[in-house]
């Protein structure tokens, strides 16, 4: 009969690969059973996207048949509880575990593409997520989730009037493009932009999120400065394409988030229109914007590279159309948005285990 105490101490030899702590140690074990030969439990992941989980199953059965019975019939489960590190007393978007901003420095990158497909791929993982479009005067998000044209619910809640997130996809989203006409232009000037992100905030029932993506605009402005003096971003993705003059731009980003007044966590870079590669030549690649620029960059400030996505004609596509390209059946999109993803889920939860609590920044501008 294999015993309980030297399963446990058994797993307590099995490393969380980012943690660098043992399973037993990080509470991350629940749910043992053992009858007879077999033994099987239930591993706690910190996010249902954890790209280690082969990786911990593996190192959990031969912990057991080396440390316990050879012939020990192992089965290790996955489930996930995702965890947040704000200590800002959650006077803003109290259910929301963590908070990741989208930003570039420049333009027509193809952060709110990056945006919409990520927040698509952490859901399918089994995440609970929110889309926040903060491009006060370029919001896309509805266009690329097939949602213009709807106007979002109100609903009262302790005597106030709320704004209801519309549900697609399996996500919950928010623009001021839900609420203006399409063909109206928003002319206003930057306290009034600032404004309207704070209502976002205050004004709409975001509920229980585990990830809540905020799409920022373009550059190091406004708006950048008032998220993060309201709300507690607990890191910032930045987008580039390869090419030069967008990696010129991305870099004043990066100094942004990272610089001595704000200090923001950076998750990492993601590169993106890496590549173009042709449905009907998935093993072709065509550098248009040049080559590794996004790694390059990642590596000249020692922040993570988050990992490359291609240009593909069900991308462009599936912006125009509302049917996001992770959604469409195109591999070659799919797989590299959710290899960008797990990477990003990971670095949340090194970010949360190792570094300050998430707290709104103070700064006096």
């Amino acid at each position: 009969m294999i015993e309980l105490d030297k399963v446990k101490e058994a797993l307590s030899q099995v490393q969380e690969p980012d943690l660098g702590k043992d399973l037993m140690t990080l509470n991350m074990v629940k749910d043992i059973v053992i009858d007879g030969k077999q033994v099987s439990f239930t591993v706690v992941l910190t996010t249902p996207a954890c790209p280690l989980k082969d990786m911990i199953r593996g190192a959990c059965e031969n912990a057991i048949k080396i440390l316990v019975d050879r012939e020990a019939q192992v089965q290790v489960n996955f489930t996930a509880n995702i965890k947040s590190n704000r200590k800002d007393g959650q006077s803003v978007l109290p259910q929301v575990k963590n908070i990741i901003a989208v930003g570039s420095g420049k333009g027509g990158v193809g952060k709110s593409t990056v945006s919409v497909n990520l927040a698509l791929a952490l859901a399918k993982g089994g995440a609970k997520v929110g889309l926040m479009d903060a491009d006060i005067y370029g919001p896309s998000i509805p266009i690329m989730l097939g949602i213009q044209g709807e106007r979002p619910l109100m609903k009262e809640v302790n005597g106030k009037g709320m704004i209801v997130p519309i549900d697609v996809m399996g996500i919950k989203a928010m623009s001021i493009g839900l609420l203006i006409d399409d063909r109206q232009a928003v002319v206003w000037r930057g306290p009034m932009a600032s404004s309207a992100l704070k209502q976002f905030v205050t004004d709409v029932l975001w509920e229980e999120l585990d990830y809540l993506i905020i799409d920022l605009p373009p550059g190091t402005g406004d708006i950048h400065l008032t998220m993060v003096q309201t709300i507690p971003v607990t890191g910032a993705v930045i987008v580039t394409t390869p090419q030069e003059v967008a990696l010129a731009d991305a870099k004043k980003a990066i100094m942004m988030f990272d610089g001595p007044q704000i200090k923001v966590p950076i998750l990492g870079i993601v590169e993106n229109m890496a590549y173009f590669t042709p449905l009907e030549l998935p093993d072709n690649k065509y550098f248009i914007f040049g080559k590794d620029g996004g790694k390059r960059l990642a590596d000249l400030f020692e922040i993570p590279f988050l990992g490359q996505i291609p240009i593909t004609l069900s991308i462009r596509e599936g912006g125009d159309e509302g049917k996001p390209a992770y959604l469409n059946g195109d591999q070659i999109s799919q797989k590299a948005i959710d290899d960008v993803a797990q990477q990003i889920a990971r670095n949340i939860s090194i970010r949360n285990a190792n570094l300050d609590p998430t707290k709104v920044v103070e700064m006096a501008v």
